[in-house]
């Protein structure tokens, strides 16, 4: 490398053609032209001494020193767009955005009657929301707010239990009237299961405490790693499907072997503590505090 440090625009354009895969997608995500774009990354190579990329039958393919850069690129551009909403709760208040992350049933479920009520006392609130099982890294400031089912282990970030969801079997009224209640553990799976797909989610209800029969992938009959469409197979009668008690609750499902309870998951309202001073962040997590505690005691 040779000179001064190259700048972050051109390091945000060899970013944008990791993420997407070419020069026009990148282009497209940054608001340039594609030459323009072409020539951050050409720019960024003569800086650095070495090429970015090599281009192949497949399209372009990063070389290591672009796969190298990559997770330092992906650390750069979480703590850019964190700056930018700190300044925008300094210049706005309570307006602007507020990126939330929560698992794929809590966030299409639960929050959304939540976040509603935040708009309409908060009219100039933006909401972010992210819908994904995997754990979304706060520290980074991939997002302002989580709404966790596991307990949050860094010390940088405040966190708030706020109650448990427990699981349990459920079916429809009318699947019941029809094919009867099962009434032992074993029972239930003589009927038609909603489940999962993937082996490892297989293996980690195997494990849990209290799931005395033999569980395969084969169990079930309808099988989805998505929550989501486990809940909409259950509520289309489909047969009998693991879904949170409060849920089960709203759509009138019926709670079958209710004396057995699969397990319960502990639910987190967690931010960075450095977003303390934040308003805006502060009033939505006071906000998600009061709303999914009022959920999980329904």
């Amino acid at each position: 490398m040779s000179g001064s440090l190259p700048d972050w625009d051109l390091f945000q354009s060899l970013h944008a053609v990791l993420e997407t895969g070419s020069l026009s997608a990148a282009a497209r995500a940054r608001g340039l032209t594609q030459p323009t774009l072409g020539r951050h990354v050409e720019a960024l190579e003569t800086r650095l001494g070495a090429p970015l990329f090599v281009r192949s039958p497949r399209g372009l393919q990063p070389t290591e020193l672009a796969v190298e850069l990559r997770p330092h690129l992906a650390d750069m551009a979480a703590q850019a767009a964190a700056a930018m909403r700190d300044a925008s709760v300094a210049a706005e208040g309570v307006s602007g955005p507020i990126r939330i992350t929560a698992s794929e049933m809590f966030g299409a479920e639960v929050l959304p009657p939540m976040l509603t009520g935040f708009r309409e006392r908060h009219s100039g609130a933006v909401i972010e929301l992210t819908l994904s099982n995997d754990t979304q890294d706060l520290l980074r400031r991939e997002a302002d707010i989580a709404v966790r089912m596991v307990a949050p282990s860094q010390s940088a970030l405040v966190a708030r239990k706020v109650g448990e969801v427990p699981l349990g079997f459920f079916a429809t009224s009318d699947y019941v009237a029809r094919y009867g209640a099962p009434d032992s553990l074993d029972a239930v799976f003589q009927h038609p299961v909603v489940g999962i797909d993937s082996d490892r989610r297989v293996r980690q209800v195997q494990s849990l405490q209290g799931m005395q029969v033999a569980i395969t992938r084969e169990s079930f009959a309808f099988r989805s790693d998505s929550d989501l469409a486990q809940l909409a197979a259950v509520r289309a009668g489909f047969g009998v499907g693991v879904v949170q008690a409060p849920l089960g609750a709203r759509y009138g499902l019926v709670r079958l072997l209710p004396e057995f309870e699969i397990l319960r998951l502990g639910v987190w309202i967690v931010m960075h503590e450095n977003l303390r001073a934040s308003r805006r962040i502060r009033l939505m997590f006071d906000h998600l505090v009061e709303g999914v505690s009022a959920y999980l005691k329904t």
